[in-house]
């Protein structure tokens, strides 16, 4: 495995040596010795631009480094160029680390293109989604917040956690409109999932505290 992931950091590096010693091979010798290396070399250097260095990302955020994740995409200078799925989850990411620094601008920038450019998965598209209702929950607005969230929930999510915290930004959202009743049922729904992450945990014993006193 680390090989593999030394190989996708320096292939573009590798291919281009490759290139030139097959380019040196052709001239010392002749063109059949020499096309095995630019083969590799043209196959390494078409990787590098086609499918990116985005498995090195792995690593990094399983280990909570976002700067590191950070750097790797800004390695990545014509993103244009990525296969499309694989330019997708690359907007995607932008968008995420955009938000954990809390520039909202860049981040619904980036998570738009992502969804415009269509996920590989319909729980990854779902979790897009809920991603930018977050981010509209953040820039207070309420109505678009509701419209991502709720084709989120249509898509389909990746897991119980996400969907509970979908059915907890719905709740709010139903307080805001004062639609009490709706309000409960997100609640239940999001209670029903039964998460285990703290923060969303915490967020359901907060609004334990007074939604039985709501009307509705």
């Amino acid at each position: 495995m680390k090989f593999y992931n030394l190989l996708i950091k320096y292939r573009l590096w590798i291919g281009l040596v490759l290139l030139a010693l097959g380019i040196y091979v052709n001239y010392s010798a002749s063109f059949w010795p020499a096309f095995p290396l630019y083969l590799v070399g043209v196959i390494l250097i078409f990787g590098h631009f086609f499918f990116g260095p985005l498995r090195l990302i792995q690593e990094y955020m399983e280990s909570g480094d976002m700067e590191g994740a950070e750097k790797v995409l800004n390695s990545i200078r014509f993103p244009n160029l990525l296969y499309k799925p694989i330019r997708s989850v690359y907007y995607t990411l932008k968008g995420n680390i955009a938000m954990m620094k809390q520039d909202f601008t860049g981040a619904e920038k980036s998570m738009k293109k992502g969804l415009d450019l269509g996920m590989p998965m319909k729980e990854a598209e779902g979790a897009s989604m809920l991603q930018m209702g977050m981010l509209m929950m953040q820039k207070n607005d309420l109505k678009q917040a509701e419209s991502y969230i709720r084709a989120a929930l249509r898509k389909g999510l990746p897991d119980k956690e996400n969907e509970a915290a979908a059915y907890l930004q719905m709740c709010s959202i139903m307080m805001n409109k004062r639609e009490f009743r709706a309000s409960k049922d997100f609640f239940r729904k999001a209670k029903a999932c039964k998460p285990t992450t703290p923060q969303i945990v915490d967020q359901i014993k907060q609004i334990e505290k007074y939604i039985s006193r709501m009307p509705g």
